[in-house]
C-alpha cells in the first residue's frame, strides 16, 4: 500500500528518541520558515517505531555515543548525553510517540510543536519521557496544545489503535527515521546526510552534511502537495 500524502503535507516517519530526525525535522520548519510556508506545508508525523524495528529498548550508550556526533550538526539544539542518574532513562518512547499522534487529532501544527518539545526534553533536558506526568507536563508548556486532551488521550489510548495500524502497515516501506514521503510520490530517507558506522565501537561517523537539501526539499514538497485551488490548508 503506498504511503499517502494529504494536500498540503509532507510525510514524515520518525520516533521521538531519534536524534537523526530531530535535526531533520528542526531543519525542515526552518527552511519552511525561510521561505514563507509555514501556513502552506505541514509535517503529517507518522512512527516509525524504533523499538519494535530493533526489539530493544534503546540502550543509553548507544545514544551517548551518538549524540555528540549528532549534536554538533545543530549546536542550537543544545543536545547532550543522559545527565540524570541511569535508573531515570526512559525505557519506553511509546507514550512520547503516542502523545504527538494525540496532538495530531487536534492539529498537525499541535502535533509538530508537542512533537519537538518532547524531543528537547529527552536530548536536551534529560527527561524521562517515559512517564505521563512527564509526557502531560512538555504539552502543558506548548501553546498550541491541549494538554488536557492530550492527558485524557493517554489514558484511554484514542491515538494508539491508528498510530500502530499505520506504523504495521507501512513499516517495510520506510527506509528509517527520518523517512519523508512526498505528495509527488519521491521520498527520501535522512536528507542531505551520509554517514558509516565505525568498525570499531559501531559508532556513526559522518560522512557528509548538506543541511541546504532542505529547502529544495521544502519547496518540492509544498509544490506536490498544493491543493487544486489556492489557501491555507486546514492546520
Amino acid at each position: 500500500m503506498p504511503v499517502d500524502v494529504a494536500p498540503g503535507t509532507v510525510t514524515v516517519y520518525t520516533d521521538v528518541v531519534c536524534a537523526w530526525s530531530t535535526v531533520a525535522l528542526h531543519r525542515f520548519y526552518a527552511a519552511r520558515s525561510r521561505l514563507g510556508l509555514d501556513d502552506d506545508l505541514r509535517a503529517d508525523l507518522r512512527l516509525f517505531f524504533l523499538e519494535d524495528v530493533n526489539r530493544f529498548a534503546i540502550p543509553q550508550r548507544m545514544l551517548d555515543a551518538e549524540i555528540p556526533v549528532v549534536g554538533q550538526l545543530e549546536p542550537g539544539l543544545g543536545m547532550s548525553p543522559w545527565q540524570q542518574e541511569p535508573d531515570a532513562w526512559p525505557v519506553t518512547a511509546l507514550p512520547a510517540d503516542e502523545a504527538v499522534h494525540a496532538a495530531k487529532q487536534q492539529s498537525l501544527a499541535a502535533a509538530e510543536q508537542l512533537d519537538m518539545a518532547l524531543r528537547l526534553a529527552f536530548f536536551r533536558d534529560s527527561r524521562c519521557i517515559s512517564m505521563l506526568h512527564e509526557v502531560v507536563d512538555v504539552a502543558r508548556g506548548c501553546d498550541l496544545v491541549d494538554a488536557d486532551g492530550i492527558a485524557a488521550a493517554l489514558d484511554d489510548g484514542r491515538a494508539r489503535g491508528a498510530m500502530m495500524a499505520d506504523y504495521r502497515v507501512h513499516r517495510d516501506d520506510v527506509q528509517g527515521s527520518p523517512h519523508f514521503f512526498l505528495a509527488d510520490g519521491s521520498a527520501v530517507h535522512n536528507p542531505g546526510i551520509t554517514m558509516h558506522a565505525d568498525e570499531d565501537g559501531g559508532y556513526p561517523v559522518v560522512d557528509s552534511d548538506d543541511p541546504s537539501v532542505y529547502e529544495d526539499l521544502v519547496r518540492r514538497a509544498a509544490a506536490a502537495a498544493a491543493p487544486s485551488s489556492t489557501g491555507r490548508t486546514d492546520r
